[in-house]
Order: structure tokens, then sequence, then C-alpha cells
């Protein structure tokens, strides 16, 4: 999967993490093109909590261990 995330709190404004068959993943700069909609989703981190409201698996909330404040819309992508 390819996730396409634009917003504040991430190391760049604009960038594209690709994770790989065998569970590795890395981060670019940018948006990194074809992009093939597999879902949008909006991510609120605020401390410890994450929400997410995605169109294909609509709202969860989790509790990470890091603390953090970001605001993200996202893209995941096929490959």
């Amino acid at each position: 999967m390819k996730y396409v995330e634009i917003g504040l709190g991430n190391r760049w404004l604009v960038r594209t993490e690709t994770e790989l068959a065998d569970g590795s993943e890395y981060e670019q700069k940018g948006m990194v093109r074809p992009i093939k909609l597999h879902s949008v989703y909006i991510r609120c981190w605020a401390g410890h909590t994450v929400y997410v409201f995605d169109i294909r698996s609509g709202f969860k909330r989790t509790r990470k261990s890091r603390k953090a404040v970001k605001l993200i819309f996202g893209i995941s992508s096929y490959l």
C-alpha cells in the first residue's frame, strides 16, 4: 500500500509512505504517482490518542505510547 498524507505534524507537509509486501516501509517527500485510490482518511493525533475517520473502515480511536500533535488528510493507494 501507498499512503499520501498532507498535513501538520509529519516530517514534511506532503509525504508518501510506501509499505512493501515484506513488511518494510519508507517515506518520500511529496506526492509519488501513480495513485490508485483505495481509501481517504482524516487522522487527528492529540497526545497519546489517535482518532481516524476512514471512508472504508469508519471511525477508530487508538492509543499510542508516544505523544504527538498531528492533523493529517490522507489517501491510501494500491501499489
